[in-house]
């Protein structure tokens, strides 16, 4: 496996097992995966134009909470 391969194996890993610690559910992961290809998605729908990205707080989330 080469570097640029290794790279993103590892951050996703390392940004998985950070989810789980902090209390999220499998499920909440996959709705988390799910919104970033949809980011990933409409960024590359409009070329090479930087999509807006916005900072959502707990107030304006969906729903997502860490398990307590």
């Amino acid at each position: 496996m080469s570097t640029d391969q290794k790279g993103p194996r590892i951050l996703a890993r390392t940004f998985f097992a950070q989810l789980r610690s902090s209390g999220y559910t499998p499920h909440q992961i996959i709705g988390i995966a799910t919104e970033l290809l949809d980011l990933v998605t409409e960024e590359l729908k409009q070329g090479e134009k930087p999509a807006e990205v916005t900072q959502v707080t707990t107030e304006q989330g969906s729903g997502w909470q860490p398990r307590v």
